[in-house]
């Protein structure tokens, strides 16, 4: 039987918790993600994860966060005067917001406090500083077409 090594590529269905045992992601009810094993596509420990499974195959697997999306950064901590916010916006703590840097990238931020004249944005991805765990069932090696050369 097949196994999944590296440049494969793969569809595999998923369910996405916390520690506390939290859903963070989860497949279900959609197509299966299809990526290239190896390539980048996919977090380090979930490309890990599924290297060695076979079609069928079903398993569990916990990424620490260095795996994952990295520790908290208490750097991409931001403090923005609020006068540079909409004045018809109603911040809320916990409201996800978009923004962008000088080079026109876009990433999201979610406001963690309002202060009187500030508020404080954490630009962490909302995963980072967490270990994960995936239940993960590989339901197909996608075969690539044969080039044979002349």
């Amino acid at each position: 039987m097949q196994q999944v090594k590296k440049g494969d590529q793969v569809k595999v269905h998923y369910h996405g918790r916390l520690n506390s045992g939290e859903t963070f992601d989860k497949s279900e009810g959609r197509e299966p993600l299809e990526f290239e094993v190896g390539s980048g596509m996919v977090i380090k420990g979930f490309d890990d994860g599924v290297t060695g499974m076979a079609v069928g195959d079903k398993k569990t697997v916990t990424i620490p966060f260095d795996e994952a999306y990295g520790p908290r950064n208490p750097d991409m901590i931001i403090e923005m005067p609020k006068d540079r916010f909409p004045k018809d916006l109603e911040l809320e703590v916990g409201m996800p917001l978009a923004m962008s840097d000088g080079q026109g990238q876009q990433f999201q931020v979610i406001i963690t406090e309002i202060k009187d004249d500030a508020v404080l944005l954490d630009a962490n991805h909302p995963l980072a500083g967490h270990d994960l765990t995936f239940d993960l069932e590989l339901v197909e090696i996608v075969n690539k077409p044969l080039i044979i050369m002349p």
